[in-house]
């Protein structure tokens, strides 16, 4: 499965579970992260099999309870858009009352701010290890 180049370019891969991979956006204002399921061609969540949107579901689900305990968030915000990257992928992003943008969408209010190569390897690490991802 090939990445769209925008999430290659703007990701680090954290791992993989059994049908998504996971990355890490590289914008330390807030824990981002992306699962992107490995099928060729599917834009919608709905263009799954069931099986698979089973799976995503699942996946999903246990990135955002591992995430929402290891970043003691007030609120994980999910959402797949696609209106810039159409290939599928769903945000999960740890949201703080403190934020820079809350309790506003993290959308275009502030721009990225990069990791330095340590936390980013702490961070996946740490979700490699809680998840049990393959890297």
């Amino acid at each position: 499965m090939i990445l769209h180049p925008q999430l290659e370019k703007d990701c680090f891969i954290v791992g993989q579970f059994k049908l998504c991979t996971l990355l890490l956006l590289n914008d330390s204002n807030y824990p981002w992260f992306i699962l992107v399921p490995q099928r060729e061609g599917i834009t919608e969540i709905h263009q799954l099999s069931e099986a698979d949107q089973q799976q995503l579901m699942r996946e999903s689900s246990m990135l955002a309870s591992c995430i929402e305990k290891e970043f003691n968030a007030d609120k994980i915000n999910i959402a797949a858009l696609g209106n810039m990257v159409p290939q599928l992928h769903i945000h999960h992003i740890v949201r703080y009352k403190s934020d820079p943008a809350w309790p506003a969408p993290v959308w275009g209010e502030f721009p990225a701010k990069s990791y330095d190569s340590a936390k980013a390897n702490e961070m996946m690490t740490v979700l490699r290890q809680q998840l049990a991802l393959k890297n």
